[in-house]
């Protein structure tokens, strides 16, 4: 390999962990639901991409910033109706029930999605593009570099809020011993419909961000946001927010590493034997997830 040779693989590498937010994000989501209900909703990254294609609606008329709250504050309500729907009334016992739930959730948002916009994707507004940073003969891309400010602001802001807030005591309560929080006066299914709104909050960030990092919106994002934000989930530890940030990062860089080597076409398979990798040498993932609850 020569010296132009290592400095194409470490850019596309760098590239990549700066992407890797926006998979921490959507880990971070499946991560909080999991940690609190121990359920997976299969439809938060299809409600992450539907709200961000619901903020274009001010894109002809606001800046960019605005774009990105009004995801974030869509992703927020729809983060509620998913409770609403697919867990608020169903038999949580079953955890059939409310999985499937979500499926169908994912699928009337995806069709929604090509209904309204015909199936074409639409541009999305990104902030710095053009502005790279240039360090020695690497460079940081401006679009990507805010992507990943914007998605560590959105962490610190989580982990605040977890860490800080009364909000943040009760869900770290529930998920841990919901029978004891009940005990204590705690509103389950308030703390529980919290919890959707802050997941909510963080995909419609997170849809967003992969909008304004491509440079179009579609409804085949999805499927791999699903996908990846599953992987790094699994990868994290069930339940690791922390977790859930390294291995957002990881995967990001390790996509691109093997895209560099192997093309698009073929670097989901290396993304997937990583997964298998840590199944079987580290199936609790990187990091201890906290204990679970009656």
């Amino acid at each position: 390999m020569t010296y132009l040779d290592l400095l194409d693989l470490t850019q596309s590498v760098i590239d990549g962990v700066l992407f890797g937010t926006i998979y921490a994000l959507i880990g971070i989501g499946f991560t909080l639901i999991f940690g609190v209900m121990h359920k997976i909703n299969l439809s938060y990254a299809a409600a992450s991409v539907g709200a961000a294609y619901l903020s274009l609606l001010i894109a002809q008329t606001a800046p960019p910033a605005l774009v990105f709250l009004a995801a974030a504050l869509v992703g927020g309500v729809l983060g509620a109706l998913v409770y609403v729907v697919c867990f608020r009334f169903l038999p949580l016992n079953k955890p059939l029930a409310t999985l499937m739930s979500t499926v169908g959730m994912l699928l009337l948002i995806e069709e929604a999605i090509v209904h309204a916009t015909a199936g074409m994707p639409q541009n999305y507004p990104a902030m710095w593009v053009g502005s790279n940073i240039d360090i020695g003969p690497l460079s940081l891309r401006g679009d990507l570099l805010f992507v990943f400010v914007l998605g560590c602001a959105a962490m610190v802001g989580l982990t605040l809020l977890l860490k800080r807030t009364r909000l943040g005591l009760a869900t770290r309560a529930v998920s841990q011993q919901a029978t004891a929080a009940r005990l204590c006066g705690m509103n389950i299914t308030t703390t529980n419909l919290s919890t959707f709104v802050i997941a909510g909050l963080l995909g419609g960030i997170a849809g967003a961000m992969a909008g304004a990092a491509i440079g179009v919106l579609s409804p085949l994002l999805t499927l791999p946001l699903t996908v990846k934000g599953l992987v790094v989930t699994v990868i994290g530890g069930l339940g690791s927010i922390p977790g859930a940030i390294v291995a957002g990062l990881l995967v990001g860089g390790f996509e691109n590493l093997f895209q560099y080597w192997r093309g698009v076409t073929e670097r989901d398979i290396y993304v997937m034997l990583l997964l298998f990798a840590f199944l079987v040498f580290r199936p609790g993932g990187l990091f201890k997830p906290p204990a679970g609850r009656d």
